[in-house]
């Protein structure tokens, strides 16, 4: 079992992210940023808890021109943000939904800004915010004097470069989850459905010692899969059936996001050439994934050997828009391997690669790894998959 790294992160790395956010916010004017999020909020402080799945209170964190961050939270989230570096915790009685901490809120952003200022709050691709929409009406007509600006970019470039101990985090689970995907010829057979097997991967992976397997997707059909995010059926696996498993496990709050594909008894012709397809093509984006290069690099070097396999009748192999992501406290974050994501790679980077490639009328098959650019070119955090389409006797 791979050595496992410690939880959490020293005051020192909460304090270098919060000065750098600082930094580029003179640099754009701004005099403070509003967060809303759980993986924003666990950034900048390390607040970790899954009570975020309550949708019934909302939590604030603000990020001051200068010195700590400010929490603006109910009163239940207390204890447990007052175990982390943050300092000044202001609190509400929650629920209460005549005011759900929007005065609070207002009134601490006018104590940071003052009666006009700028205020960053991320708002483009891949963002969302965390309060009722009526609430956030409400926020902004208490302070007229607040600009409200997008600063989701400001944040993406921030998180997208990872600390070498957010690395070993996700190196961690990529290597736990890896030898559960090894062991799993093993752990199943045909016969069983498809809802046994996502039960036994689960399991597997739990006793392997990650924290929890929040994301598990994939299908089994014969002769290949055309759907891979759907939650299993009560259907029965049997000879000549491909399965994928694609999984987003947790050590810490760090993710893993990569697939493996297997085949029950035997497999036809098309279904292992498309594999090795879908081999290749990851191969062409690991020597494409080097600093300096482009996303748009990466997908054009998979893309490249997708297209000049598919079939004429479908096209380039396959319109799934991207061919892998970001990956960190997020199961996919910025950027995207896609035609026009300019993204330059860095080292510090965690990315997946996700090519899937078209190879029959509702058939695909689908490869992922993850990997962090270093600079001399791309780190596997996974163990690969094996060469050829395994097959489960």
């Amino acid at each position: 079992m791979p050595s496992q790294p410690p939880r959490g992160f020293p005051e020192a790395e909460f304090r270098a992210r919060c000065e750098a956010a600082q930094r580029k916010m003179a640099d754009r004017g701004l005099g403070a940023l509003l967060l809303t999020t759980e993986p924003e909020v666990r950034y900048f402080t390390g607040y970790l808890t899954q009570f975020w799945q309550s949708p019934t209170r909302p939590w604030f964190l603000i990020i001051p021109k200068s010195g700590k961050p400010v929490a603006v939270i109910p009163t239940i989230g207390a204890e447990c943000m007052g175990r982390t570096w943050i300092e000044d915790i202001r609190t509400w009685a929650s629920p209460q939904p005549n005011d759900e901490g929007v005065s609070l809120l207002a009134e601490t952003l006018r104590e940071l800004l003052g009666e006009a200022g700028r205020l960053g709050l991320p708002m483009g691709p891949e963002t969302h915010l965390r309060m009722p929409l009526n609430d956030f009406a409400a926020l902004k007509a208490a302070l007229p004097g607040i600009r409200f600006e997008d600063s989701g970019g400001l944040l993406s470039s921030l998180r997208m470069v990872k600390s070498e101990s957010e690395i070993a985090k996700i190196t961690h689970v990529c290597g736990l989850v890896s030898g559960v995907f090894e062991q799993l010829p093993e752990i199943i057979s045909s016969g069983m459905t498809e809802a046994e097997i996502f039960r036994s991967f689960k399991r597997a992976c739990l006793a392997s010692g990650v924290d929890d397997v929040s994301y598990l997707v994939g299908g089994a059909g014969p002769g290949g899969y055309g759907d891979i995010i759907s939650p299993p059926s009560e259907r029965a696996v049997s000879a000549g059936d491909v399965l994928i498993l694609d999984t987003g496990a947790l050590y810490d709050g760090y993710f893993c996001d990569f697939d493996r594909n297997y085949a029950f008894e035997r497999a036809d012709d098309a279904v292992r050439n498309a594999y090795r397809v879908a081999y290749e093509a990851t191969e062409a984006g690991l020597e494409a994934a080097k600093p300096g290069a482009t996303c748009r690099d990466l997908f054009q070097a998979m893309q490249g050997v997708l297209a000049k396999a598919a079939p004429p009748e479908l096209g380039a192999g396959g319109e799934v828009g991207r061919l892998g992501h970001g990956l960190g406290m997020q199961l996919t974050e910025w950027p995207s391997n896609t035609a026009w994501d300019e993204t330059e790679l860095k080292p510090g980077m965690v990315l997946t690669l996700e090519p899937g490639y078209a190879f029959a009328p509702g058939k695909v098959m689908v490869h992922e790894e993850n990997l962090v650019i270093r600079e001399t070119g791309p780190q596997l955090l996974t163990r690969r998959a094996p060469s050829e389409l395994p097959i489960i006797r």
